[in-house]
């Protein structure tokens, strides 16, 4: 009788374990999906929150570009091209695509690796005298000092932009400020900045730089 009482409550302590073990796993398996969803949830957060891109154009002057990406002149179309192909289809900078074209530079712009643009407008060249600038015109080994004193190796983002920078002409020009404002050699303000084009960025300005020697 004894041996009896023994085997069955050894069977309904077997019996509990066994259950318990069995509302563990299933308690478990009910958390785990909750465990990988809070897991989840942050990087779901992270992914549709908007990026920020060093490739934002910025400046008033930007209002002027064409906005139809068919259009040459567009920033669109221009990300596509080399620097002086690029410019040669912004109505802004008709002037300088000129002077470049008068100085043999855009096959030396276009196969360049990687190159910042400081590019003067129409209405900066418009600043010079005229008798002045179709001196300078004139003269190609002026004409190409004055425009590779625009143009420094590499590929500059805004956040490169202030300080002192080595141009391909030889001389150092300066550029000061931050975030969408700066200003180059202290004189002419970058009205339309971060321009790409296939090997350069370009920064549109509203006067002409001139080197220092």
């Amino acid at each position: 009788m004894r041996t009896y009482k023994i085997a069955a409550v050894s069977a309904t302590v077997l019996f509990s374990l066994a259950m318990t073990a069995c509302g563990s796993s299933d308690s478990d398996a009910d958390a785990a999906p909750a465990a990988t969803t809070a897991t989840m949830a942050p990087t779901m957060a992270a992914s549709s929150a908007p990026a920020m891109t060093s490739m934002t154009n910025f400046g008033p002057g930007c209002a002027a570009v064409p906005t139809d990406p068919a259009n040459a002149g567009s920033f669109q179309a221009m990300a596509q091209v080399p620097v002086a192909t690029a410019a040669s289809g912004n109505p802004l900078l008709s002037t300088l695509v000129s002077a470049v074209k008068q100085a043999d530079l855009v096959d030396s712009l276009n196969t360049a690796e990687a190159v910042t643009v400081f590019a003067p407008t129409n209405d900066a060249f418009g600043k010079i005298p005229e008798a002045d600038l179709k001196k300078v015109l004139a003269d190609k080994k002026t004409l190409t000092s004055v425009l590779t004193y625009h143009v420094v190796p590499g590929k500059l983002t805004p956040a490169d932009l202030a300080g002192t920078h080595k141009t391909l002409e030889g001389d150092e020009l300066t550029v000061s400020g931050s975030g969408e404002d700066f200003t180059v050699d202290g004189s002419a303000a970058v009205i339309c900045g971060n321009v790409q084009t296939a090997n350069a960025n370009v920064y549109i300005i509203d006067s002409v730089l001139m080197p220092k020697s």
